[in-house]
């Protein structure tokens, strides 16, 4: 894990691809910074190296622009529930970017602006992932996520919700740091550590915690309240050394030493 700052991208890279690839020369005397772009509602674009928004989302809203919001929000959707990442702004939607407000000391109106943007930008990397969490934490098995259950873009895009649960858990517990000890599987990976025949290792939604400061029971008891569906921890056969929790559909939440 790690915890630095996150800078936004405002200088023109010659030849810049739209994600992650691609590299520009240094020049002696760069281009002025184009000034920050105005959306249509009056707020402020700002550019950012993994994903900018340009105007406000409220409920009715679609399209990519809110899936990418609803990433940043799956872990305010209110205990025991888990929000549906579809690029359709309702009323989960509106709940969980009210909650993330309130988190971060915001006017918690459900509505994403210019304040709730900025806030994500901050908490984010280049590569979209938290600034506390990594894809190499998440992912101890191959180095392409291929071989799970879904396909390697699949498994590494809900590998990616799940970093973002784990953030807005991280900051419910005080910002202390926690510890991921493995994520996604492939078949052959889940096979070589005896999980579970439908694991949800090998579709990326799972991580497995270390006790770090919070312990076992903290830590599942806190997930409860942000978009994992299944957690298993101490007393549950095979978890008394780590605390699991996963994302995807149902719910089986098992943790007797823990009152869960």
């Amino acid at each position: 894990m790690r915890s630095r700052p996150v800078g936004f991208l405002l200088s023109a890279l010659a030849g810049a691809a739209l994600a992650f690839g691609g590299t520009a020369a240094a020049s002696a005397t760069p281009p002025p910074a184009p000034a920050p772009a105005a959306a249509p509602n009056g707020d402020v674009g700002t550019a950012d190296a993994c994903y900018t928004w340009s105007g406000t989302l409220r409920e009715g809203s679609s399209g990519e622009a809110v899936r990418q919001l609803q990433i940043r929000v799956a872990g305010y959707p209110g205990y025991g529930n888990q929000i549906a990442i579809d690029g359709q702004f309702g009323p989960a939607t509106k709940a969980a970017v009210a909650r993330f407000q309130s988190a971060y000391g915001l006017a918690s109106d459900g509505i994403a602006g210019a304040q709730t943007f900025s806030k994500i930008y901050a908490l984010q990397d280049d590569d979209c992932t938290p600034v506390n969490f990594t894809y190499a934490e998440l992912n101890r098995c191959n180095s392409d996520w291929s071989g799970g259950k879904v396909s390697a873009a699949t498994a590494r895009a809900n590998a990616l919700v799940t970093m973002w649960k784990l953030q807005a858990m991280r900051h419910a517990m005080g910002d202390r740091p926690i510890t991921v000890n493995g994520g996604f599987r492939s078949v052959s990976c889940n096979s070589a550590v005896g999980g579970a025949a439908n694991s949800r290792h090998m579709y990326g939604h799972a991580a497995d915690l270390g006790a770090g400061s919070q312990g076992f029971c903290g830590l599942a008891q806190a997930a409860r309240n942000h978009g994992f569906t299944e957690i298993l921890g101490p007393g549950y056969p095979g978890h008394n050394d780590h605390t699991h929790v996963a994302g995807g559909g149902g719910r089986f939440w098992s943790a007797p030493s823990c009152g869960i």
